[in-house]
This record gives C-alpha cells, sequence and structure tokens, in this order.
C-alpha cells in the first residue's frame, strides 16, 4: 500500500511540474515554451486526458511551439487516452507543417487512431488536400481497411459531399493505386457509393480507371 501510494505521489509530483509546459502549448506561447525547456521540463509528462505537451499544441495547430518540442525530442507518436498522437492528429486536422515536422521526426504510419485507421483515412474524409498529397509520398499503406470497414476512397466517397477537394483526393488516390475492388462491409464498393450519392465527377473518375 505504501508503495502504491508513493508512485502516485510521485506521479501527481511529475504532472504538477508538466502543468506550466501544457499550458504554455495550450496558449501557443512560443518564448515560455522555450524557456520551460531550457529549465528541464518534462516533455514526456501528461495531462489527465493522457496529452503531452506536443500533441496539446498540434491539437489548437501552434506550429512554433510544436516546432521547437519536436526540434527538443518530443515524441510525435506518444498516443493520449483517445488514441490521438501528433502525428495521427495532424493528419486528420489538416496541419500541414506540423505533420511534415512529425514526418521528419519518427512519425510511424503504421500507426492507427481509435476507429483502425491511418492517418491518412481521416485526411481523406475530411478534404484536407495538401494533407493528403503529403502523405502519399510518405509510402503510407494506401488500401488500409480501419474498423468500420473502409478504406480512404470509400470514405472520400461515403463521407464527402463530392465537391472539388473530395474529387482532386480521389483522383489523387487513383493515380497511386488505390483499390476500386475494396467494397465496405455490405458488399458495396466507391463506385457504387458514388452513384447512389450522384457524386458524378467522381463516378467519372472511377469509371475510367475500372
Amino acid at each position: 500500500m505504501a508503495l502504491l501510494l508513493g508512485a502516485v505521489l510521485l506521479s501527481a509530483a511529475g504532472t504538477a511540474r508538466a502543468q506550466p509546459l501544457i499550458a504554455a502549448a495550450v496558449k501557443g506561447d512560443v518564448a515560455e515554451t522555450d524557456r520551460l525547456l531550457k529549465s528541464g521540463a518534462d516533455m514526456a509528462a501528461r495531462d489527465v486526458a493522457g496529452r503531452t505537451a506536443l500533441l496539446v499544441a498540434t491539437r489548437a495547430n501552434h506550429v512554433g511551439v510544436a516546432r521547437l518540442l519536436i526540434e527538443a525530442g518530443a515524441d510525435v507518436n506518444a498516443k493520449d487516452s483517445i488514441e490521438d498522437s501528433p502525428y495521427l492528429l495532424a493528419g486528420a486536422s489538416g496541419h500541414v507543417e506540423i505533420l511534415r515536422l512529425t514526418l521528419a521526426h519518427g512519425a510511424d504510419l503504421k500507426s492507427l487512431n481509435r476507429f483502425g485507421g491511418t492517418a491518412l483515412i481521416p485526411a481523406c474524409e475530411r478534404g484536407h488536400v495538401e494533407t493528403v498529397r503529403l502523405l502519399l509520398g510518405t509510402g503510407i499503406d494506401i488500401n488500409h481497411v480501419n474498423r468500420l470497414g473502409w478504406t480512404c476512397l470509400l470514405e472520400a466517397v461515403l463521407l464527402s459531399d463530392g465537391g472539388p477537394r473530395h474529387v482532386e483526393i480521389v483522383g489523387l488516390l487513383l493515380a497511386v493505386g488505390a483499390r476500386l475492388d475494396i467494397a465496405d462491409r455490405d458488399g458495396v464498393t466507391a463506385l457504387e457509393h458514388a452513384r447512389r450519392k450522384g457524386q458524378t465527377e467522381i463516378v467519372r473518375l472511377l469509371e475510367t480507371r475500372r
């Protein structure tokens, strides 16, 4: 019991020491982040939701703070309680500059979010064209199927309105070999979904690649 209490107290002390760094990351305060790092602040410490200072900075797209933390050695793959990491979150959120930094500092392309998806899948769903373009140049698995039974191509059709950004994304995916024959759990392909949703331009693109 005494050992357990001691471990809890040590953990609480570590969290308390980390709070100024996390608070600086929340505010996007580059100068304060730099000062805290130079004074030995623990970059690996987490808040009550399991988020590191880098993950907090990524969520708010505070590029300057994220750059300082990453270049100081912060873990770009450290996940929080809902399985977000700086790399995965930057991809899903379309935060291209932070994503570039994570890719340059050891981002794990095989890491998966809480839906069992790669960083590419939500980027396609949300229409983040530049993010998709960047990730497609990394060797990421473009045909990965998440826990919902969807690939990035399926999400770009199923969860979109078929507008210009998603048309461009579908074109990018097809250009690097996204498979059209992977269907969802009901056996429906991206092409059939596009037809059902009246996504004329996406239908045209998919039909030319059959």
